[in-house]
Order: structure tokens, then C-alpha cells, then sequence
């Protein structure tokens, strides 16, 4: 069927009248941007019945993605951008007498994720389906997703994102394929004609309700599926308590049921917090599971075929127990052999690792399996047996079986079960996978090294290109054609352009439009006038100490004292942006957003600094204010240390956009090097090699008194800015070390490379046709980090599925 801008109109009227019992000129802006989800959503769900029958029909592989975050950000423009409906449901909601922008602008971000984890997630749903790959992404419904953060008195305040009240519209509950999931209670087992009978009883019942998103893929009819699991008790309230008074305590069961689909990533330095974070995991894991194999078992009525049919891919260790959890139902459920249900489960089960930092490969005490999960404890106690005697027996080393161990000294090591068990291990940039094969997982990689792989990660350039930065979509379209919405390649040809006075000018004044647009989005969201006449300077990521963003401050430290020595000096016009939202059980990073608003309160009330340097931490950083930003910057800084960034995903969109990086050899920016050379991005810094032998007998006090700019800044930090707040224990911890190592993330080795590099940059800016040159040459080889690649590298190295060329 083909939609128009008057049957789109037809269609919303329709859903207000039938869905929210209003007229078009009866309805708030909230229904109006309900109804247009639920016509969309009436187009992808036929789209999506299709897509499974022929799936079915044609017994195809299927991808089953399973991530704890997918963080999704706003549909409504996706889908139709997706749809090709974009124009006309624009026109249809114009013509209902609202503004189009308005309504696209309230909808909740889906926040179903913390970073670049669950943004990459988003992105490679988008990606198979546009590929033609079946597959269906698996996580919880959380209630409410990442926090908002409110900025009060300098200092991260974090308020509940109730992100269903509008968001809702996109979810189809579908109660009838609940599934049942069990906590607790104990376990026996009796042999009985050579099988091993398992019987679990006393355990507390929880119900795993799918909702189901539709994702919509670009020129495609394909319609693919992300399942959120929420999470009910069997048992609304207990009758009995509730007539004895106790109203409380009747609804008690209920509580805990509801309490796992709550809330994103609970606070776990307790006791409580680790429980509520293992019963999240094995509820998805196992909800998930149950429905998979409930699904292969209707086609096939085995599941003895079940590792040709279906590949499980795992995003990070958060669903590392669907190894233990498959074994469960392929062993007491399929009733099948041990060795002929672990043949299946490593044919089927693959592994995204995101990380190299120890802290975050993540370990569960003993204890917690032993209350919680009694079966699954008893089938990873019998993995981690035989593993260990695999390890044992090619390496005879008990400090190599120690490390590799699954199970050691009462803790649960979930990047080895998944090691174990797993068929494929991939980082997600050449870097990255380089160390986990030589250092991470070294004496796994000997021993197994086929199981190796490296899969860079990418970007939705629909998303992160054409949709959000109309201006430069048009410009390539014009230069180039529209190829490169599904062969992301195509953007090279832009590279001989790069010479180009007249494409330069115009390519110079669609950036200038951007800025000029976010700032009137910044000033209207937050009260803050930007100058547009400074070079655009953004760091926004998640708060981490091994992101740096502390170094950007020192340097900007840097900058305000040589302002305040030479208010006459010759200063290009700066304007630093920074956007990050702290953990919040993470001192640390709160103490470096407090700093970063205690330097813009310093800076931008000084009235030296007035058009010449300007600092403004955007408040609530989320997907929907990247789409603002990313078109509007010009210098993107990515500046961790070497070798502790996986890849990175932000560093992609910022180069798509035409900005230029300023960076460390580290992650994806490695591979952005080798296709730009030099002359197109501003590196500095130590390599990954050079930061890892530093980091053995280093000194940051030698640099502090060796260096006076380096001295001058850290004096500062201690002293503190107008506000009255002293930094003092952020300088102690970069020269001394506070319950870590001094300047553990080696800022200060770095400092006087990377201000020597920022100083290249604004050099760099004064030579407009030079500048410009560089951005298109930047936007030109992007292609390379479209998620299609990434997806197409998965499809063939370990997914082994074929796709849409």
C-alpha cells in the first residue's frame, strides 16, 4: 500500500477517535504524537507478520542479540525516515493543524541504556534489519530507564525518567507467550534409567510479559522485533493479609516481582543491589531463553538442530548465564546428554567483549548463585569442573588454571564462563581485539586462538548522518546521489571535493547553520547563550576517569590563565562543551562534573573571558540532544588513555558530521587514523604500549615540579574557583593517589601533548579552506564505521548468516 500525506492524515484522525476518544482539534500534542506511533506502528507490525511467516516458511538462521541496554532514543522520526513516511506524515500532522518539529521534539527518549553499549545495540537492530537478516533483539522493559540529571549547584542530581508515559505507544504486549521464571527454593536430583531427573521446588515464581517493539529497516520490507521483558508476580496481592489489614505486607510479593524491571543498572555496592542485578540477568536470560527454544521446538520439534538454526549473541558478560541457562533447558527440559547439550550451546552462543578495564569484566560471589539460581549453580559448578580439566591438561600450570577458572575462591567469573562456552570472542575495534588476545585473554587465546575475532564497531549512518543533519544529506545527495543511505562506502566518492573552493564554502555554511540552530535548541532547553563565532569544542560521553574528560579541564585551565596574564593576547574564540552523566554511585565523576560547572561558573563570569572563551556542561546528555549536537561541532575530543578504550562509537558520528578529532591512539581511533593519515585529525599522546610501560614506576610528581603551566593549573585545582569549592582531593589523586594509583590514568604524562595539539587545532581553524578541506575529507571516509559493515563482518565471520548486499 502507499501512504499519503492525506491518508497518513486519515489514519491519525482514526487513532484519536478510536485510541484516546478525541477529535483532531480536541487532542493534546501528546495524543497527536501517540496516534502518529500508532500508525506506524499498524504498518510495521503487518510488515512484521510477513517477515516471520516467510522466515518460518524458509527455515532461516536466525540472530538472537541479547544486550541489558538498548537505548533507542526517540522512534517517531526513525521510523518514518525509515519508512520513507517522513515527508508525508509531516505534512499529514501539519495539516491537523500542530507543528510537525513539536511534536517529533516531545517524545520521550526510549532510555533503555547507559552509553555507547546500548546505542550500539540500537544501532546494529536498525542495521540487520535494513540487511535482511532475521533477528530479534532481547532485553528488560525497564520502567524507568537512565536517570535524568539535573544539574544543582554545580553538582549531578539524578531524578526518575519515566520514559513509558509517551514512549508506551511503540510497546505490543503479548501476554500470551509469558513465561515463567524461578528464583530460589532447592534443588533434588535422582538417576533414573541413566538420565539425571532434576525436580526444583519451593522457588519463588516470577512471570516475564514480552513487549514487543517493531524496528523498521531502510528499502526494505523487512520488520524485525525488539523484545522487552517485564517483569509480574503470579500473584497480584494475598487476599488474606489484605482482609487481616495488613495492606503492606499483601502486596509484598508483588513488589519484588515488579522491582526487577524497575529500574537500569542498580546501584550494587551492597548486598541487595548485587541480588537485584543477578535476578535482573537471569530473568532476561531465562525469559528469553524459554521463549527462543519454545519457538524452535513449534518449527522443528527438536531441539536437537537447534545451533544450525539460531545464533545467540551476546552484548558484554550482563547475559553471560544464557550458557548455563541453554544447558538447563537442553539437558532437564530436551532431556539430552550433557556432552551433546554443550556441543549446542558452544555452536550457538557467541560473545562481544566491550572492555578491558578488570573492574568491569564482571564476578558474582558464590553465594548469591547458591540462594538465587540453586540449578544453574550446580550446572556451572560442572562447567567450570570440566573447563578447568581442559585447561589443566594443555597448559599443566596451576597459575593459568587459576586465572582462566570460571569458578575461584567463592567468586563467579562471567567473562570466562563465557570463554568457556562460548563459539566466537570479538572486540570491537583492531586495538582492542589486539589486547584481549595478548593480554586480557592471553592464555585463552593460545588455547583456543579460532575463537579470536575483532568486529569494529559502527554507526547507523541513516541516523547519525542523513536524518539528523538534513543540510549535509542534501549536499552529498547532491554531489553523489543517494547510494550511500545503504552502501555507506559510496561517501569516498566526496573525497575529490575535498579541492573544491565552492563545495568548501557551502559545506562551511551548512556547519555554520547547525551551530547557529543548536544554540537557539541549547538557549531554549537551558537558559545558556552560546557563542556561535567560537570554535565548537565537545566532549560528551559517559563520566569515566579512563575517558579523561579531567584532562580537557586542566587544559582549559591552561587556557583562562594565559587569558588572565594577557587579556590582549591573540585568542581564536573557544567554546567548550561537555555533556556526561556520572554513575551514581561514582564519587569520582560526580567530583569532575562539579568541577567542570565550577570552571564554566568561573569563566563565563569573568569578563576577560567574554567572546573569547566560553565553558558549558550540558545538562541531561541524551540521544535526542547528540542528534542536536553532533551536526553542530567542529572539534570532537576523544582523549582516553591508549589501550583503555574498547572503540567507541561517538568518535564515528562526530567524523560522519565533519567534525575533527582530537585523540589518543586508542580504540576506533586507531582505525580512523589509518584511513585519514596525519594530516586530517590531531593526535597526541602515548601509545597503548608506551602508557603500559609508564604505568611501572611512574611519577607524576616529578612533572608536576618539573612543568611550571602543569604546576600553575594543579595549584588552581587545589585552590578552587569563585564558587568557594576546593578540588584538593582531585589533586591528590592525580599526584599521589587515593585508594588507586597516583594519576592512574596518566593525565598529567599527557598534558603538555595535548595542549600542544589543542594549540595545532586552533591554528588549524584560523585556515578556513584548510579546515573545511579536512572535515570533508573526514565525512568522505567514514563509510567504513556504518553499522551495515559491522553487521555485514558479524553475518560473516560469526553469525554465518547471509544478507542483503
Amino acid at each position: 500500500m502507499t501512504y499519503t500525506k492525506e491518508t497518513l492524515q486519515e489514519a491519525i484522525v482514526q487513532k484519536l477517535r478510536l485510541n484516546y476518544g478525541c477529535t483532531e482539534k480536541q487532542a493534546t500534542d501528546g495524543e497527536i504524537m501517540k496516534a502518529c506511533a500508532l500508525v506506524l506502528r499498524d504498518i510495521m507490525a503487518e510488515r512484521g507478520v510477513r517477515t516471520r511467516e516467510e522466515v518460518d516458511s524458509q527455515e532461516k538462521r536466525k540472530v538472537h542479540y541479547m544486550s541489558m541496554e538498548f537505548l533507542m532514543g526517540r522512534s517517531l522520526m526513525k521510523n518514518a525516515y525509515n519508512l520513507e513516511l517522513l515527508e508525508p506524515l509531516t505534512g499529514a500532522v501539519e495539516a491537523l493543524g500542530f507543528k510537525a518539529a513539536d511534536i517529533f521534539d516531545m517524545e520521550p527518549d526510549a532510555g533503555l541504556g547507559n552509553g555507547g553499549l546500548g546505542r550500539l545495540a540500537a544501532c546494529y537492530l536498525d542495521s540487520m534489519t535494513t540487511l535482511e537478516i532475521p533477528a530479534t533483539g532481547y532485553s528488560i522493559c525497564y520502567e524507568l530507564g537512565i536517570f535524568k540529571q539535573k544539574i544543582v549547584d554545580g553538582q549531578q542530581v539524578e531524578l526518575p525518567d519515566d520514559w513509558k508515559n509517551l514512549g508506551d505507544a511503540w510497546l505490543m504486549p503479548k501476554p500470551q507467550e509469558t513465561e515463567e521464571v524461578h528464583f530460589g527454593g532447592k534443588v533434588r536430583t535422582r538417576w533414573d534409567n541413566g538420565h539425571l531427573m532434576v525436580v526444583h521446588e519451593d522457588y519463588t515464581r516470577v512471570l516475564a510479559v514480552p513487549c514487543d517493539m517493531e524496528i523498521a529497516g531502510y528499502d526494505t520490507q523487512q520488520v524485525n522485533t525488539l523484545r522487552l521483558w517485564d517483569a509480574k508476580s503470579p500473584k497480584p496481592i494475598d487476599m488474606k493479609l489484605f482482609s487481616e489489614g495488613q495492606y503492606l505486607r499483601a502486596g509484598e510479593e508483588r513488589a519484588m516481582a515488579d522491582v526487577i524491571s524497575k529500574v537500569l543498572y542498580p546501584e550494587d555496592n551492597h548486598y541487595e543491589g548485587k541480588s537485584l542485578r543477578l535476578k535482573q540477568q537471569y530473568f532476561f536470560v531465562s525469559a528469553t531463553m524459554q521463549s527462543i527454544t519454545r519457538q524452535h521446538i513449534q518449527t522443528y520439534g527438536t531441539l536437537k538442530n537447534f545451533h544450525e538454526k539460531n545464533v545467540i549473541q551476546i552484548n558484554d558478560t550482563h547475559p553471560a548465564l544464557v550458557i548455563p541457562e541453554l544447558m538447563r533447558i537442553l539437558v532437564d527440559d530436551a532431556g539430552l546428554s550433557w556432552d551433546e547439550a554443550w556441543h549446542i550451546t558452544t555452536c550457538s552462543v557467541a560473545y562481544t567483549n566491550h572492555t578491558v578495564l578488570a573492574e568491569a569484566l564482571e564476578c558474582w560471589p558464590q553465594q548469591l548463585f547458591e540462594t538465587l539460581l540453586p540449578r544453574v549453580w550446580q550446572i556451572l559448578q560442572e562447567i567450570a569442573r570440566r573447563w578447568q580439566e581442559k585447561v589443566e591438561s594443555f597448559y599443566h600450570d596451576p597459575e593459568k588454571t587459576a586465572k582462566m577458572a570460571v569458578i575461584w575462591d567463592g567468586v563467579v567469573r562471567m567473562a570466562n564462563l563465557c570463554i568457556a562456552g562460548g563459539m566466537a570472542i570479538n572486540g570491537v575495534s583492531a586495538l582492542h581485539s589486539d589486547i584481549l588476545r595478548h593480554d586480557v585473554f592471553r592464555d585463552a587465546c593460545r588455547m583456543e586462538p579460532e575463537k579470536f575475532k575483532n568486529v569494529t564497531n559502527g554507526v547507523d549512518h541513516r541516523r547519525w548522518l542523513s536524518q539528523i543533519n538534513p543540510g549535509l544529506d542534501g549536499l552529498i545527495r547532491e554531489l553523489i546521489g543517494d547510494g550511500y543511505l545503504t552502501h555507506a562506502g559510496h561517501l569516498q566518492e566526496l573525497d575529490p571535493y575535498a579541492e573544491d573552493g565552492a563545495v568548501l564554502a557551502r559545506l562551511e555554511e551548512i556547519k555554520r547553520c547547525n551551530k547557529e540552530t543548536f544554540a537557539r535548541w541549547a538557549h531554549r532547553q537551558q537558559g545558556v547563550q552560546l557563542n556561535t563565532d567560537a570554535i565548537f569544542n565537545v566532549q560528551v560521553k559517559r563520566l569515566h576517569e579512563y575517558k579523561r574528560q579531567l584532562l580537557n579541564v586542566l587544559h582549559i585551565i591552561a587556557l583562562y590563565q594565559q587569558l588572565q596574564d594577557d587579556p590582549d593576547m591573540d585568542f581564536p574564540p573557544q567554546t567548550f562543551l561537555f555533556g556526561a552523566k556520572a554513575a551514581p554511585g561514582y564519587a569520582v565523576a560526580k567530583r569532575i562534573i562539579r568541577l567542570i560547572n565550577s570552571l564554566a561558573d568561573q569563566v563565563n563570569n569573568d569578563p576577560i573571558c567574554k567572546g573569547k572563551l566560553q565553558v558549558v556542561f550540558l545538562e541531561n546528555y541524551r540521544v535526542s540532544m547528540a542528534e542536536m549536537l553532533m551536526p553542530a561541532s567542529e572539534v570532537s575530543q576523544q582523549i582516553s588513555t591508549a589501550g583503555k578504550e574498547a572503540s567507541g562509537t561517538g568518535n564515528m558520528k562526530f567524523m560522519m558530521n565533519g567534525a575533527l578529532t582530537i585523540g589518543t591512539l586508542d580504540g576506533a581511533n586507531v582505525e580512523m587514523h589509518e584511513v585519514l593519515g596525519d594530516e586530517n585529525m590531531f593526535l597526541f599522546g602515548l601509545t597503548a604500549e608506551e602508557a603500559s610501560h609508564m604505568s611501572r614506576g611512574y611519577d607524576p610528581y616529578l612533572l608536576y615540579t618539573r612543568d611550571p603551566v602543569l604546576r600553575r593549573v594543579l595549584d588552581q585545582l587545589k585552590a578552587g574557583f569563585r564558587d568557594g569549592v576546593s578540588y584538593e582531593d582531585l589533586y591528590q589523586r592525580l599526584l599521589f593517589g587515593v585508594d588507586c594509583p597516583a594519576d592512574q590514568y596518566l593525565l598529567l604524562a599527557d598534558f603538555a601533548s595535548y595542549c600542544a595539539a589543542s594549540q595545532r587545532v586552533t591554528d588549524t581553524y584560523r585556515d578556513r579552506e584548510r579546515w573545511n578541506s579536512m572535515s570533508l575529507h573526514n565525512i568522505a571516509r567514514s563509510g567504513i564505521f556504518s553499522a551495515d559493515r559491522s553487521v555485514a563482518d558479524y553475518a560473516d565471520t560469526i553469525w554465518h548468516v547471509p544478507y542483503k548486499k
